[in-house]
């Protein structure tokens, strides 16, 4: 499999052995994977990934599980790009797509970041992890830690998604309830880790979750023929896909596979809790923490991010940017892309449809560019977020009074 030669901390510089059990670098940042590009760009070429499962795995050499014997998987990655031209017709885009990340098992990209820290998990000898979670992260990380043979511990907001708490418990997962927020929830999984000897997979606080989502990256690129799209546009709560793709696209220079040209990457978040696009509006480098975050898309409302300063560098060094939306236009746009496209996308997914007018307003977005946007999980698994009201028929067909 892949070779992680070090993990390195994108503030301070520091670099450790890959393989030791690690969280955070002693500075407090999110530690990184690096890879012997050198190494790889040798020894692999495009060629080779002909004939290569339609999975996210494809890709082994830039994953960081040595031994193919300690994979967790459930056929994750390779989800399709979907052309979406009467949706690009309402909003004004000539070449608008979608990557339906809700094919995914457990029905969301967060498998891809699930995979790698579970396997990578299993790898090091990690028998029993926690987290904290808005909802979709720990189904996944659930169902792939019930596959691996891991005990897994969650805690999550009262109010998460009803579907996100059944999904936990019934992959066995201990599920835990707190009354406030995922940052409160973080809390208590940080204590957790100290009394019960956890090992804590909070979002960038193990540094393999951000390599399964950097597969997004690596599939657009291939999906799109080694020729970047000219926008991404993607739901940010932790951010991590964002700082993947990232990564990703700097990954595929090294190696050759592409050209210094990079997509603008979009970070869209709601307006009851958008900490990412306040600090770029007012041209800050981290985020303050958002109080009192509500919004209807669950997995947006992360009042601070770990990694705001690796989302907020990578839109800046690609000319990207961040809008906020409203929970009426996001609840809008799922109902509108269901109707115009046949897909029940999720709300976060939905959000960045709904971004897609202010950033044509703005100049962000051009009518000509190549557009891709993520739709980070299926609508089916929030059922919330549609309110219907049917007729009822008597046994001859005849409306009736129920």
């Amino acid at each position: 499999m892949g070779d992680p030669i070090a993990l390195f901390c994108p503030s301070c510089g520091e670099r450790s052995d890959a393989d030791f059990i690690q969280n955070l670098c002693p500075c407090g940042s999110p530690l990184l994977v690096e890879y012997n590009l050198d190494l790889v760009r040798s020894t692999l070429k495009k060629q080779d990934l002909a004939g290569r499962p339609a999975d996210m795995w494809r890709y082994w050499e830039l994953l960081p599980v040595r031994d193919r014997r300690n994979l967790v998987t459930l056929g994750e990655g390779w989800t399709p790009v979907l052309p979406l031209e009467r949706m690009g017709q309402e909003l004004g885009l000539q070449r608008l797509t979608l990557k339906d990340e809700g094919l995914n098992p457990t029905g969301t990209f967060k498998a891809r970041g699930a995979a790698v820290g579970v396997s990578r998990a299993k790898e090091l000898g990690i028998s029993r992890v926690a987290m904290p979670t808005a909802g979709n992260a720990g189904g996944a990380w659930a169902g792939y830690c019930a596959r691996g043979g891991i005990e897994l511990t969650v805690v999550m907001p009262e109010d998460t998604p009803e579907m996100n708490k059944i999904e936990a418990h019934a992959y066995g997962a201990r599920v835990y309830l707190v009354k406030g927020l995922i940052s409160d929830a973080g809390r208590i999984v940080g204590r957790g880790v100290a009394q019960h000897g956890w090992f804590d997979a909070s979002t960038l606080k193990e540094p393999y979750r951000i390599e399964g989502k950097k597969t997004l990256g690596l599939e657009i690129a291939e999906q799109f023929e080694w020729d970047l799209p000219e926008a991404i546009l993607y739901p940010a709560g932790g951010g991590v896909g964002l700082i993947g793709m990232w990564k990703a696209f700097d990954e595929l220079e090294a190696i050759g596979w592409i050209g210094p040209r990079r997509p603008k990457l979009i970070a869209v978040q709601a307006e009851g809790c958008a900490p990412i696009v306040r600090a770029f509006e007012g041209g800050h480098m981290s985020s303050e923490f958002w109080a009192g975050a509500t919004t209807v898309a669950s997995g947006l409302r992360v009042p601070k991010a770990l990694g705001d300063f690796l989302v907020l560098r990578a839109i800046a060094e690609t000319g990207g940017s961040a809008v906020a939306v409203s929970d009426a236009a996001i609840l809008a746009a799922v109902q509108q892309v269901a109707r115009i496209e046949g897909l029940f996308i999720c709300p976060e997914g939905a959000a960045t449809v709904a971004a897609v007018p202010a950033l044509l307003r703005t100049g962000v977005l051009r009518s000509q560019d190549r557009v891709v946007i993520l739709n980070t999980g299926s609508g089916l698994k929030y059922p919330q977020t549609i309110r219907a009201s049917f007729p009822v028929l008597d046994a001859d067909g005849a409306i009736g009074s129920g």
